[in-house]
């Protein structure tokens, strides 16, 4: 008889799916790490470009004094 047993062949089925759902997790893993990384960057981008607006927001507020002349007087 070369047929193997039953438990043998559900053995090598369930190793296998084993493998494959180990290389999904990690696919995963990877995509997650993935989106992370870009998550920073955007947040990065935001807080730099929110800092430019308050920055010109303060320009805008402060009035612009321009410089007076001293006059001189004469005695």
């Amino acid at each position: 008889m070369t047929d193997q047993p039953i438990h043998q062949v559900h053995l090598q089925s369930a190793q296998q799916q084993q493998q494959q759902l180990l290389s999904e997790i990690q696919e995963l893993n990877n995509q997650v790490s993935n989106k992370r990384e870009l998550v920073l960057k955007v947040q990065g981008v935001i807080e730099y470009l929110q800092q430019i607006e308050t920055a010109t927001q303060m320009d805008a507020a402060e009035p612009v004094e321009e410089p007076v002349e001293e006059t001189k007087k004469t005695k």
